[in-house]
């Protein structure tokens, strides 16, 4: 009987850059993994044979026992203002096996996280806890179902080891799968540490791998990064018009794909607060939810830094040239929030008036603390009811301005509602379920993450299984806190 193939078919382009941006380094071995969840769909586009991966073989390769075929693995070097503090970073947990061409020909980064220490360590371990791995997966499959450009979870499987962190907790390993792992910090470590060339060398790599239509640009490093900025104001509109909280925007947890990219201490808001914060590290709010966008130009004001040998020869005009393409941002993300609003509230056309209407309603939901998903759900369905808000005047006011507005458009009323339908999502990964799932997890029991993952893989079905899910935490004492993934 012939030996069935697991499907790795890797390639290494970034080795061909040049040697001081990245370690070569093999992932450690570990005692005895053990498979603990595997995405079979996201498996079957990579072109992978699910059934192999799950194999003592196939485990062994994603707990970094052994390295598949073609892999050349490396840890990524880059930088990053780490809550505005510029440091030198790395990958000091996480080993890139190399980039997996799928039958269609797409091109994708497996990244082993918890795999052991690289040199970018900085006195860590290594490792990571079962806990924050199983979270990453949770909450980035479920940003996949929403449609939001993410990084994906192929597989999370224990070592058989433990991790000392708060407490002794059981150690993992997660498969990540990106478009790559080309960040700003990646950007501002060749800038701060090597040459001009070296800078041309990776920006030309960035060009080649994610914006082919540079070929025809008359600047391709002004290209460059217009598409960036394009990406990220696309990305951040989607992440306000889901409550989405990253908690962590450092400059090297941008991606310059565009996707999503790192799930330490995300959440999901709850009641809307432009205020909201989860990370227990961020004391002062940088990263809260309104903050988002201000950040995100900020940050992608760092890497137009790093571009400005590339842009011009001439200093000041570089400089003109980068603060003209960043002034573009705010402008680029309110388009996307707008659309994706009006989207929310069934409305196809535009109307000068609409930002007022959208506006009016948030400010409602802040001063009566509506819940932001089951807000928009309720308007969808057409059912306001158990919450304070809709039993005011100002509600009924808005309700009967928002009414008008839907009967002066085109659009019969039953394409309206199918637009909100598939604009609000009916279930997010609400943090209490989320802490359910993980609380079992660590405990043997993956039954509750399994039946979690299952109605977040459906967000706009609006089916009544989800019913249950929609439903907030009860009263505490605390507010929630998330923390950074370790």
């Amino acid at each position: 009987m012939t030996k069935m193939e697991t499907g790795w078919n890797l390639d290494n382009s970034y080795t061909h850059l040049p040697e001081s941006f990245f370690t070569r380094q093999s992932p450690t071995a570990v005692r005895s993994p053990k498979l603990i969840i595997l995405n079979d769909p996201l498996a079957a586009t990579l072109g992978l044979n699910v059934q192999v991966l799950q194999s003592k073989e196939g485990v062994a390769v994603l707990a970094g026992n052994q390295i598949p075929k073609g892999a050349l693995p490396l840890a990524q070097a880059y930088a990053g203002h780490q809550f505005g503090n510029f440091t030198m970073l790395g990958d000091g947990r996480a080993v890139l096996l190399g980039e997996q061409i799928t039958p269609l020909g797409a091109r994708f980064d497996i990244q082993l996280k918890g795999s052991g220490r690289t040199p970018y360590s900085r006195r860590g371990d290594g490792r990571a806890a079962l806990g924050p791995m199983l979270r990453e997966y949770i909450i980035s499959e479920a940003m996949h179902a929403l449609d939001i450009a993410t990084t994906r979870s192929l597989a999370v499987v224990t070592s058989g080891e433990s991790v000392i962190r708060e407490s002794e907790q059981p150690g993992a390993i997660l498969t990540r799968v990106a478009a790559s792992h080309l960040r700003v910090g990646t950007f501002q470590y060749i800038s701060e540490w090597g040459t001009v060339e070296d800078l041309r060398s990776l920006a030309d790599y960035t060009l080649q791998r994610h914006f082919p239509g540079a070929d025809a640009a008359e600047n391709p490093y002004l290209f460059l990064l217009q598409e960036v900025i394009k990406r990220q104001a696309a990305l951040i509109a989607k992440w306000q018009l889901v409550g989405f909280i990253h908690g962590v925007m450092n400059t090297d947890n941008m991606a310059l794909s565009g996707e999503t990219i790192d799930y330490g201490p995300c959440a999901f808001m709850d009641a809307y607060d432009p205020g909201t914060v989860f990370s227990s590290i961020d004391m002062r709010g940088r990263y809260a939810y309104g903050n988002q966008p201000h950040i995100a130009g900020w940050n992608l004001a760092r890497f137009a830094e790093t571009l400005l040998p590339l842009l011009h020869a001439n200093g000041e005009q570089a400089v003109k040239i980068a603060q003209d393409a960043i002034s573009e941002f705010s402008d680029l993300y309110h388009y996307n929030w707008l659309a994706g609003m009006r989207a929310k509230l069934g409305l196809f056309n535009e109307e000068l008036q609409d930002e007022s209407l959208i506006e009016d309603l948030l400010n409602m939901m802040h001063k009566y603390r509506g819940d932001y998903t089951n807000t928009f759900r309720a308007l969808t369905f057409d059912a306001p009811k158990d919450m304070e808000l809709f039993g005011t005047t100002e509600f009924a006011q808005w309700h009967e301005r928002w009414q008008a507005r839907l009967g002066r458009q085109q659009e019969a009323k039953a394409a309206s509602n199918q637009l909100m339908r598939n604009s609000n999502p009916g279930i997010i990964p609400r943090n209490h379920r989320v802490e359910a799932a993980l609380e079992a997890a660590v405990q043997g029991d993956y039954s509750v993450m399994e039946r979690l993952l299952a109605v977040l893989s459906t967000p706009y079905a609006h089916s009544p299984e989800q019913a249950d899910y929609s439903t907030l935490p009860g009263p505490s004492a605390y507010p929630y806190r998330t923390f950074c993934g370790t």
